[in-house]
C-alpha cells in the first residue's frame, strides 16, 4: 500500500531580526497548517506540521529531505505553505524566469527562493506523486500598479479597504520595501545562491501538481480565520465530500474567489494523478 506524507507550514509572523525591524504579522497562516494537516490524517497521511518560529529553512529543508529519504514509489508528497511571498531579482539569468524575477516563500529566518524548492523536490524519486499548495503572494506587484490597475470597489471587496497603502497589511505579500531593503542587504548571498541553483537544477521535472492562492501578477488574502484561499479550498472539500479530480477541484475553488485572486493550477512532468481525487494516496 502507498504510502502518503506530508508536511504543513504556517508563518504567522518572521523574525525581525533577519528582516529588519519588520517582523511580517498575519492571522491565520497557522490556522491553515492545522486544518490542511487535518485534511491529510484524515486521507491517510502521517503529517509534519510546522509553524511560525519553527518556520526556518533548516527546519522546512530537513523536513523535505526526511520525506524524500522515505519515500518510494508511488508514494505521495503534500507539501502546503501559508505565510508572505515575495520577489527577487534574478541576478543570475536564469532563462526559467521570463520577467527576470524569482519568486519567494519568506520563511521564519530568509527569503527562500522557488528554485530551492525546486532542488528540494528534485531529491524524491521521479515517480513519487508531488502535491504542492501555497497559500501566498507569488507577485512583486507594486502597490502603485496596484491602485491604477484596480478599482477602489474591488480592491475593498477582496482587502477590506479602499486604501492601496493598507494591502500589504490584509495581503500575504512582503512589503516592496522591505523586499528591496533585504534584497541590497543580502544581494550576494542571494546572487551566489542562484548561480548555484542554476547550475544545480538541470534534472527532469518531478510529476508534481501545484495549486497556488492566485496568478503570480495577484495578491492573496489573509483571513480572521483561514486565508481567503484556504478557506474556499476547505469549503469545496466540505471534510471529504468533494468528488471529482485536481482539475474539477481548482475550477470549484476559483469559482468562489474575487476575480482579483485567481487560484492558479500548475504542473510539471507527467502526474497523471490529475484525474485522480485530491490528497488520495
Amino acid at each position: 500500500m502507498p504510502t502518503g506524507l506530508s508536511i504543513h507550514v504556517g508563518l504567522n509572523k518572521v523574525d525581525p531580526k533577519k528582516y529588519d525591524g519588520w517582523d511580517g504579522k498575519l492571522l491565520a497562516c497557522e490556522n491553515d497548517a492545522r486544518d490542511m494537516a487535518e485534511v491529510a490524517r484524515a486521507n491517510g497521511f502521517s503529517d509534519t506540521v510546522i509553524l511560525t518560529a519553527d518556520g526556518t529553512v533548516e527546519n522546512i529543508t530537513a523536513a523535505l529531505r526526511e520525506a524524500a529519504g522515505r519515500l518510494g514509489t508511488g508514494d505521495m508528497l503534500l507539501f502546503t505553505y501559508s505565510g508572505h511571498g515575495g520577489q527577487m531579482d534574478d541576478l543570475a539569468g536564469d532563462d526559467d524566469e521570463a520577467d527576470r524575477q524569482d519568486e519567494t516563500l519568506v520563511f521564519y529566518d530568509r527569503q527562500f527562493l522557488d528554485d530551492e524548492l525546486h532542488r528540494e523536490l528534485q531529491r524524491f524519486e521521479q515517480d513519487i506523486r508531488i502535491v504542492v499548495v501555497l497559500d501566498c503572494c507569488h507577485s512583486g506587484t507594486s502597490i502603485e500598479s496596484l491602485q491604477a490597475m484596480l478599482r477602489p470597489e474591488a480592491l475593498e471587496s477582496q482587502f477590506q479597504t479602499r486604501d492601496p497603502a493598507r494591502i500589504e497589511i490584509t495581503s500575504r505579500l512582503m512589503p516592496e520595501f522591505k523586499q528591496a531593503e533585504i534584497f541590497a542587504r543580502d544581494r550576494d548571498f542571494y546572487e551566489g545562491l542562484q548561480r548555484e541553483l542554476r547550475n544545480g537544477n538541470g534534472g527532469p521535472a518531478q510529476n508534481a501538481v501545484l495549486i497556488g492562492a492566485c496568478q503570480d501578477n495577484q495578491l492573496a488574502s489573509d483571513g480572521q480565520v483561514n486565508g481567503l484561499f484556504t478557506e474556499q479550498l476547505l469549503k469545496v472539500w466540505q471534510k471529504g465530500a468533494f468528488r471529482g479530480d485536481y482539475r474539477a477541484f481548482h475550477r470549484d475553488i476559483q469559482k468562489r474567489m474575487p476575480a482579483i485572486q485567481s487560484p492558479n493550477l500548475y504542473t510539471t512532468g507527467r502526474p497523471t494523478f490529475l484525474e485522480q481525487k485530491p490528497f488520495t494516496i
